[in-house]
């Protein structure tokens, strides 16, 4: 499994490579004024379609591999299921690559374009809902097995635009991905399943071929597509789990992502009572908050190194956030009652931290934590 992950690290690099000359004309396209930009000059935005094209060598290597190479890995993976995968990203992913070259795109097209993909997801794969993990609801769950499949629906195409809203700064968004990709691979690899465990890697791997010319420099970035691909692989890899084996807590990807989801499900709210459309874009989610009021002013170098750097500086804040329900999640991913707990402290831990940064009133610890940036 180590060859298909370094396999797809080298042809995420070698696309980001070459679409680093292709991309300049269509990041030239991207506005100046967006409320979202934090960089200074044109970078293409077609992460996502070299990690795509980095995941198609991935799934068709671990089809071809045995029966034309010789190479043994032992992952049940044949054509068909390459295919399915294949189908199923590219219907979600290509929208959001279409709108990184051109940035006309509407959103409804976007939200419309990862629905498909997750009705086709759950067509072809079958992919359902079966229990939440809560005793009470489970018996009222079991009665209406519309509810698995609408369930599922909602998750795939939600979780896309979950990861595209978190995706601000330099190696936010992929690091998240590639931590939940290896959470979710060694949770699938102790319960024996290694096609799950092999399709996380091949993200795995295309994520960090990717990152390596994202971060630190953000010589390109993931755009809708890459963003798209994260949420749709990952989607179906935590239905799947939950659906293979009885064993995993439903809470466990819940727990595991729910960085992105709550930041999704609380912008909504935000800008709902603020008699706003949920789909405007606006500069007042957490990481935005961290990049102006936490991140330390740097006061050296031109603008555009100034900017580069805080970018830079970002991202680990977030980073840490993740590992602190990635880890529980790992460790009890069979205990329903000792996840939700967690999720629960994660959703009052952000509510406290958001309120207070807004306020203006950054902890001690945090302005403590400031001075190991220098300026």
């Amino acid at each position: 499994m180590i060859g298909v992950l370094v396999l797809c690290a080298v042809l995420a690099a070698l696309g980001c490579v070459l679409l680093l000359r292709l991309g300049e004309e269509s990041a030239r396209r991207y506005g100046e004024l967006m409320p979202q930009r934090f960089h200074i000059g044109h970078v293409p935005r077609l992460g996502g379609a070299a990690m795509f094209f980095a995941c198609t060598g991935g799934w068709a290597w671990l089809a071809v591999s045995e029966r034309w190479f010789g190479v043994a890995h032992g992952i049940p993976f044949d054509g068909g299921t390459a295919a399915t995968w294949w189908i199923v990203s590219l219907v979600g992913v290509a929208p959001g690559v279409i709108e990184d070259l051109t940035h006309q795109l509407r959103a409804r097209a976007r939200f419309v374009s990862t629905g498909l993909a997750a009705v086709l997801a759950t067509v072809l794969l079958g992919l359902a809902v079966p229990r939440t993990g809560i005793a009470g609801l489970d018996a009222l769950w079991q009665q209406a097995s519309w509810l698995h499949v609408a369930a599922a629906i909602f998750v795939l195409a939600g979780l896309p635009h979950a990861f595209n809203l978190i995706d601000g700064y330099n190696g936010l968004a992929g690091t998240v991905a590639l931590i939940c990709c290896a959470a979710m691979a060694h949770v699938a690899l102790q319960l024996g399943d290694r096609q799950l465990a092999a399709v996380l890697l091949v993200l795995a791997g295309a994520t960090l071929g990717f990152l390596l010319l994202n971060y630190p420099h953000g010589l390109i970035f993931a755009g809708d597509g890459g963003a798209y691909l994260w949420g749709i692989v990952l989607g179906i890899c935590s239905i799947l789990l939950v659906q293979r084996h009885e064993l995993v807590s439903p809470f466990f990807p819940i727990l595991l992502l729910i960085y992105p989801t709550w930041e999704t499900l609380f912008s909504i709210y935000r800008k709902v009572v603020r008699g706003q459309s949920p789909s405007l874009a606006d500069a007042l989610h957490f990481h935005q908050l961290i990049y102006r009021r936490v991140v330390r002013q740097v006061f050296h170098d031109d603008h555009a190194r100034r900017m580069l750097i805080r970018n830079n500086r970002t991202s680990p804040w977030l980073w840490g956030f993740t590992v602190l329900t990635v880890v529980p999640a790992v460790l009890f991913w069979r205990s329903t009652t000792i996840l939700a707990a967690f999720t629960l402290l994660f959703i009052v831990s952000y509510l406290w931290a958001y309120h207070s940064i807004v306020r203006f009133r950054v902890q001690r610890w945090l302005r403590r934590a400031r001075l190991l940036y220098p300026r």
